[in-house]
């Protein structure tokens, strides 16, 4: 059995308020032909098919467009799953009806469990994201228990219940949608967009995984981000940050033997509109001789930064002249480094900090000083999830 795993298309992304959907479109063009060039068997979607909850009318147009070509008119089977960008309930409709045209799409923790599929010897699982909450409701858990507080300790129960339902003989695959750590990227830097741990959210180590023959990742937006060599990230296959700037975007095929090491190919799409970071003072990138070199403007998106500070005014003016669509535009300036360095430290402690860090910042200092007890912290962390909830209701 031969699949196509893809994974984070976050379909209605903006990119500094730039759309997106035209680069999404022509990327899920180059997923199709490498499907139809590979003759696969099927196409994995591990989670994030939107980027939000509730997504805009266009993206739905433009993702229900993409399922029906890829599974009615070339009848691609298809194995996906909800990612924490993704609204779980309103994913979950139609999905009984999708299934008789083998349109798979698991949005709860239960269904990981119902509806596997088994397609001659290879048994699929699909295991949208969750969180411990999640989990401790299916196990019918009080919130009160210390039991699953989490995601390893209610990934390590579902996994071992997934186990159960191994038929004998059978490869098994797994399709899920998580920041799991292994040997291969204990010290890589992540790219994923979320930095939420409500319900106790943080790593899944990869051990837990070993009995698959292969995991289909989602989550993290870079395939280097994998940590061992049979569980691994595709990666979006659009460059949606400037830290994805140089790193190259695709799809891995997946060939499945009756017996042996699984085959895994890497093949690389081409963005119809790059991103492109640019360094270095003003005078150099109004030189002639420099952009004349870089794409025309409209043919890519650029992050460009500035290491000197020049005088006058409208300087972004200037270079959208000459570049086009500036998606961002930093001053990198030698002699202000610490001050920036220091500046862009508190930003990315800011943007890494989850909601509760930051409720259980604020009650300290509004309590002079104090630390959330046991059970206020259970409080926190149900009204979180409560509101997520109701944000995809």
């Amino acid at each position: 059995m031969k699949l196509l795993h893809t994974a984070d298309w976050h379909i209605g992304k903006q990119l500094n308020e730039f759309d997106l959907l035209d680069v999404q479109q022509d990327a899920f063009k180059q997923i199709e032909a490498i499907a139809a060039a590979e003759q696969v068997d099927g196409i994995i979607i591990a989670g994030d098919l939107y980027d939000r909850a509730i997504p805009s009318t266009a993206a739905v147009k433009a993702f229900d467009q993409m399922l029906q070509q890829l599974n009615i008119t070339d009848k691609y089977p298809i194995y996906a799953i909800s990612g924490n960008h993704d609204g779980a309930t309103r994913l979950n409709f139609a999905r009984e009806w999708m299934k008789q045209n083998d349109l798979h799409l698991n949005t709860k923790v239960e269904e990981a469990f119902t509806d596997n599929v088994v397609v001659g010897d290879v048994q699929i699982f699909m295991l949208p994201f969750f969180d411990p909450q999640d989990a401790r409701m299916y196990y019918q858990i009080s919130i009160d228990s210390n039991e699953m507080r989490t995601i390893e300790q209610a990934m390590t129960r579902v996994v071992a219940d997934l186990e159960q339902q191994f038929e004998p003989g059978k490869r098994h695959i797994l399709v899920t949608h998580f920041n799991v750590q292994g040997t291969d990227n204990e010290n890589y830097e992540l790219t994923s967009e979320t930095t939420s741990t409500v319900g106790g959210l943080n790593t899944v180590p990869a051990r837990l995984f070993k009995n698959f023959d292969y995991v289909a990742l989602g989550h993290l937006h870079l395939r280097q981000a994998s940590p061992t060599r049979t569980v691994r990230y595709s990666g979006s296959p659009v460059k949606f940050n400037t830290k994805e700037a140089k790193n190259e975007k695709g799809v891995y095929i997946i060939d499945i033997p009756t017996t042996g090491e699984i085959g895994i190919t890497w093949k690389t799409i081409t963005p119809s509109k790059d991103l492109i970071v640019l360094r270095g003072d003003f005078e150099k990138l109004i030189d002639r001789d420099f952009y004349s070199e870089q794409p025309k403007p409209g043919e890519a998106f650029y992050s460009i930064q500035l290491t000197s500070r020049p005088a006058g005014k409208n300087i972004r003016k200037q270079l959208e002249d000459i570049y086009g669509d500036i998606v961002e535009l930093e001053y990198h300036i030698q002699g202000d480094e610490t001050q920036a360095a220091t500046e862009q430290l508190a930003q990315r402690v800011a943007k890494t900090k989850s909601p509760e860090e930051i409720i259980g910042d604020f009650y300290n200092e509004m309590m002079d000083p104090a630390q959330l007890t046991e059970q206020q912290q259970k409080w926190v962390e149900a009204a979180l999830i409560d509101i997520r909830k109701d944000s995809e209701a």
